[in-house]
Order: C-alpha cells, then structure tokens, then sequence
C-alpha cells in the first residue's frame, strides 16, 4: 500500500488473481460512502485531481488502471478481454470495504467509458454498479474502427494504436513521430500492414479490422434500468455513438451534448453561457441518481454553439423531439435558388491516388477533372438555430462496383471564414451505372448559424486520412492494393440537404434539465 497526498494505491484482485493498481481517495469525514470507480488505460495518476474532487463531495473515489497497462501486470487486448469480469470484481470488492456505504457510480471518458459501460450492463449482483457516466464513449472495438454504413477510420485509429495498443504504457505522440519521418506513411498499401511502419511491433492492429457487428453495448443497453448520463460533444467523432446509447438505454437516461470535441473541449473558444462546470453537474447528477430522484424517462439537452442557449429533448418511440421548444426539417433542394446552387463537379472523377482530404478545409476552383461536387447557399436571412439531425439525399451514379459517398457541410461565415459544420460519410456497392438514391447521415448538430452564413456542401469519394481510401475495385480497403477511378455524377433533381432547425426558442437550463 502506497499513501501521497491523501490518495492511496492499493493492488485490488481480479477475478484470476491478477493485482490491478487502485488510487483510492476517501473523504474526511467517516463512512460510510457511496463510491466512484474510474478504470482507465491511460494512466490512474492522472485522475488523482478528480479523486480528489469527489472526496470532497462525500464520494469515496477510485482510478485503476486496467489489466496489462501502467501499474497493473497482465496482457493489454483493447476491448476484447476482462474489462467486464475485471469491473465487476473491482465493484464488489469496493462494496466489502468498511469505508463503503453500498452505492457505486461507474465513470468513464472514451475507453474508460466502455469500462463504465461492460460493468454495468454485466449480471446482476455486487459486480453492477448503480449508476453510469459516460462520457464521449467509446463503444467497442467495431464501434470505434469503422463509421456506421462501412468506411474505415484511418487516421483517428492508427493514432489511438500507436499510442497505445500492444504496449503497457503510452507515446501520445507515436504516430506524430512516425508521419515526421514518413509523410505518406497513412497512404501505405495495404491498410493491413500500416503497423509495419510505425517501427516497433503492433500484432492487434489486422484484428482490429475483423469483421464484427457494431452496436452489441447499445443492444444490451436496451434492457439495463439504471440510471445512464452520456455526455458527448457534437465535434466529437463518437457523438452519434453517445446518441445512440442514450436513445436506446432502458432505464432513466440523461444526454448532455455541448460545443465540445472528444477530449470535452472546444476547439474554439467559447462563450461563458456554454460552458458547463462537468465537475459539479456529475456530482449533483450521481447523488440524485442514486437517491433514485431522477425522473423514469429519457431527456437531455443539445448545445446551440455560439449562442449560449441549450435546446431540450426528450426520447419517445421515434426520433428525439423537443420538450420546451419544436423543431421542423427544413430542406436545401440542390440547384435551386433558395437551396444549394450548383458550382460545379455535376460530374466527377473520385480518384484514390488523388483522394478529397479531410484536413483541408480549401476548395480547389475550377480542377479539370472536377475531384468533388461542390454546392453553395445563398447567405442567410436571418440566424439560424440547428438542433437535431442532418442528413443528405443524393441521386447518384458511380461506374465501379464499390462506392464511398462522403459529404461534408461547411460554414462559411459573412467574412469568408470556414468552420465545419457536419460531415457523413457511407459506403454503397450498387449495379455500376446505375443511378440510386442515397442517404448520407450527417450527425446531429447543435449550433446558431449567424445571419450571413453561406453553406458550402461538397460530395466526393474520399475522405482521406480520416478515412481510408475505397478502392472502387470491391475488395476489402483494409487488404486491397490495387486501386482505381470512380466515376461519378449527381443529379441535382431530387438531391437535397435536411436540417433539423428550432422552430420556437424556449430554452433550458442545461444542468437543472439533465438533473431533474
């Protein structure tokens, strides 16, 4: 047993014996306590501020990092083994401590937010905690490797490996490191054999692409009754997966959805009024969750970015509506004066030795051949509020047998600036030739639009390096080798863009809502 600064590490055991590092922090007063338990692969130290804020709150708090990493000895296999036999064993050994008053909130960001999740959605008995918060969610292993309709998340993944897969500690900047010495390094051929580059061994990385279904935790989640807070970010890549677990949690279910990316922060300054004190509104959460004081429903707010106002939903059997305030689809048919007019790029050639980036916001004018169809608005009349779904319907045509189709919206604002606005991506192996109808998701979004604002849509083949390239040949972009053109052609009767826009402005206090 370790003691620094009112913070105590102790070695708790997992079900086969294996010692997994603990912090424990106690508050001062005597117990009994209701309990905190965080398991994280990135480090327990790191969260002895935060032990330390829930102690102060009358909560005893614990970090432990998970099996094979940092201080607890094991095998490291993301996602794939212990993390739920690993929690339950923590949860129950935290309820036979005499500091322990029974109640036990599981919380997590990213990973650790699946740590939080398993736990609580395991059996019943000592092993499931009372409560959940998770935060920016990383579902599972599928969840996190490919977007929802198929495309591979390139970049994001080959960062998050090389910083942590197949070691017991981290290098944060590992791929960073790696594309310094090697620029093209995310262009390797095939996507399979990327790891082979990053210059020490990374045996995991082909099987994180192995087929598998997403979405297992949301279909467990279906029958879990305890109370859910999922907070996530509308720039944060897993939003919809925390959208997605709120609306298909079975017992009362909290969402908070701010201006904010996965690391619970904006990118770009934000006004006081969207700020939210995290810290606080958890606390005040857990103690009526456990109290059992939160109301038997499924309710949250979405941020309205810029503007400092909230918008309230509510789940019922369809999509999310509002609770104070209604919100209405409003429709940009392409080509059209009042919508999206066409710029150029009707036809396009998608060429994966070419591809669309995504971490470039500039638009090529006039390339011969068009590499994108680009579209743009008038300015707007007046501001405009977004809160809900966006989603894109294209009639298109590709010639080869595999098509990615990737949209991305961008706000441009009366001076010419451009921020991003929402992005969807899916993957489509329709008849070549053939013109179909296509659905883009585009995300929720939750933003004010100033009077002004022009919206740029592009639709192009790639998105790379955020995601990996299609090689339009039909063959598994994760193996492939070989690539090839696509051509393309949107016709812009019939294609539109859907926004969901508030109708009426009656707002709501963000952590009043989410507690209540």
């Amino acid at each position: 047993m370790i003691t620094t600064a009112n913070t105590t590490t102790v070695y708790v055991p997992a079900p086969d014996g294996t010692p997994l590092a603990t912090d424990l922090c106690l508050p001062d007063a005597p117990g009994p306590h209701p309990a905190v338990v965080i398991r994280t692969p990135y480090g327990r130290t790191a969260h002895r501020a935060e032990l330390r804020g829930w102690a102060a709150h009358g909560f005893a708090a614990l970090a432990q990092d998970v099996r094979g990493r940092h201080g607890s000895p094991g095998p490291w296999h993301p996602y794939r083994d212990h993390e739920e036999s690993d929690g339950a064993a923590t949860v129950a050994w935290v309820r036979e401590q005499a500091w322990s008053g029974g109640p036990v909130v599981a919380v997590g960001s990213s990973y650790a937010a699946h740590c939080a999740l398993v736990a609580a959605l395991g059996p019943r008995g000592d092993g499931r905690p009372d409560a959940v918060i998770a935060a920016v969610p990383a579902l599972g292993l599928a969840d996190t490797a490919r977007e929802p309709a198929g495309p591979e998340r390139l970049r994001a993944r080959a960062g998050w490996w090389a910083a942590h897969g197949d070691r017991s500690d981290s290098a944060p900047d590992a791929l960073a490191r790696a594309l310094a010495d090697d620029p093209r390094l995310l262009e390797h051929l095939p996507v399979a054999r990327l790891a082979d580059r990053l210059g020490r061994a990374l045996p995991s990385w082909p099987g994180l692409w192995d087929d598998r279904p997403r979405g297992r935790i949301v279909r467990r989640a279906s029958a879990s009754r305890l109370p859910l807070l999922a907070v996530g970010g509308t720039h944060d890549p897993f939003a919809e997966d925390t959208v997605a677990l709120w609306r298909g949690w079975g017992g009362a279910a909290r969402l908070l959805l701010g201006p904010w990316g996965h690391r619970l922060t904006a990118d770009r300054p934000a006004i006081a009024a969207d700020r939210v004190n995290l810290g606080a509104l958890y606390v005040r959460w857990a103690r009526a969750a456990l109290a059992g004081r939160l109301e038997p429903e499924r309710r949250g707010v979405i941020t309205l970015g810029g503007s400092g106002r909230w918008h309230g939903v509510r789940h019922g059997d369809a999509a999310p509506g509002p609770v104070e305030s209604s919100t209405r689809t409003t429709t940009w048919p392409f080509d059209a004066r009042t919508g999206l007019r066409l710029l150029h790029g009707a036809e396009f050639t998608a060429d994966p030795a070419r591809p669309v980036r995504s971490d470039d916001l500039a638009v090529p004018a006039g390339t011969t051949p068009a590499d994108r169809c680009l579209l743009l608005s008038p300015p707007l009349p007046r501001p405009l509020d977004l809160a809900g779904p966006a989603t894109a319907r294209l009639h298109a045509t590709a010639d080869t047998p595999a098509a990615d189709w990737a949209v991305r919206v961008t706000a441009l604002d009366p001076a010419g600036r451009a921020e991003p606005l929402a992005f969807g991506i899916v993957r489509r192996a329709d008849p070549p030739g053939e013109a179909v109808e296509i659905t883009v998701p585009l995300g929720t979004l939750g933003r004010r639009l100033p009077a002004g604002t022009r919206l740029r849509t592009e639709i192009a083949g790639h998105h790379f390096p955020a995601h990996a390239r299609n090689p339009h040949t039909g063959e598994n972009p994760v193996t492939a080798t070989r690539l090839a053109p696509s051509r393309r052609a949107v016709t812009a009767r019939g294609s539109a863009l859907h926004l969901t826009v508030v109708a009426r402005r009656r707002y709501v206090e963000p952590v009043p809502e989410i507690c209540r």
